[in-house]
Parts: structure tokens; sequence; C-alpha cells
């Protein structure tokens, strides 16, 4: 691997950390003060915790399923949101389509495996907020891109 293609990785992936911290700390903070918030933590605890049935283990219980949750969706968000280095030139716009598509994601796929639909499609507000908070970590990391390539 070339040393320009080690630094856009390594651009991407920064970039992609923080639109995820950025999305995180939205939907941390927001549902501590408002009942329709998007609940994408306890998606990621349903998540693990099936993932521990399906091998026949117990899951972790309390701080410890949450923390894992939100470690979880913040690594693999991370993960994801790296993609916008993939378009150095349209960086923005690209974080936009993956925020966009990640949130109607959230929304539509959590019910279809199992996961329950109320955390992030309870009401027409939670929907939109799911969507908007997506879309707007997919912003955050395409315009962090957009800075550090220069």
């Amino acid at each position: 691997m070339s040393a320009k293609s080690t630094s856009t990785l390594s651009k991407s992936l920064g970039s992609g950390l923080a639109g995820a911290v950025a999305l995180n700390v939205l939907h941390e903070t927001v549902r501590q003060f408002v009942a329709t918030a998007p609940r994408a933590d306890l998606l990621g605890m349903r998540s693990i915790a099936k993932g521990y049935r399906a091998i026949g283990e117990q899951p972790p219980r309390g701080n410890k399923l949450y923390s894992m949750a939100i470690l979880g969706d913040v690594v693999s968000n991370a993960l994801y949101y790296s993609l916008v280095g993939v378009n150095k030139e349209q960086s923005v716009l690209t974080g936009a389509a993956l925020g966009a598509l990640a949130g109607v994601g959230a929304v539509t796929l959590p019910g279809r495996i199992g996961l329950g639909e109320k955390p992030t499609n309870r009401t027409t507000a939670t929907a939109v907020m799911t969507i908007g908070w997506y879309l707007f970590g997919g912003l955050v990391a395409g315009a962090v891109f957009k800075q550090i390539k220069s």
C-alpha cells in the first residue's frame, strides 16, 4: 500500500469516526429529553443479546450490555461513514447519501430482522429524527474529510 493510499485511508477512517461520534452524541443527548427520540442504543443491545442467545450464551446485562452496544455502534458507524473517502471530490455529497441510506435502513430493517420497530419507527417524528440524525452523521463525516484532505 502506498503512502498516499495509507493517508487517504487514515483520513477516511478519521472522518468516519467523527461522523459516528457526532451521531452517537446526538442520539444519546436528545433521547434524555425527547420521549419520541430514536433509541439506537436499544437496537444495539437487542442485537448483541440476540447474538449471544444464538450461540447458546447468556447475554450481558445492564451497563455492560449498554457499553457494548454503544461501542459497537460507534465502530460500525465509523467504518460505514469512512466510505466518504471513496469520492474524494464530493465527500460531503457522499456523506449525505451514506447518511440518508443508513437512516432509511435504521427505520425499515430492525423490524424485519427481529429487533423491533419501535426504537426507530415508533412515530413519524421518531422515523424523521432517525433519518435526519444518520444524515447528520454522514454530513459530519463528509465535511471532516473535505477539511482534512486539503
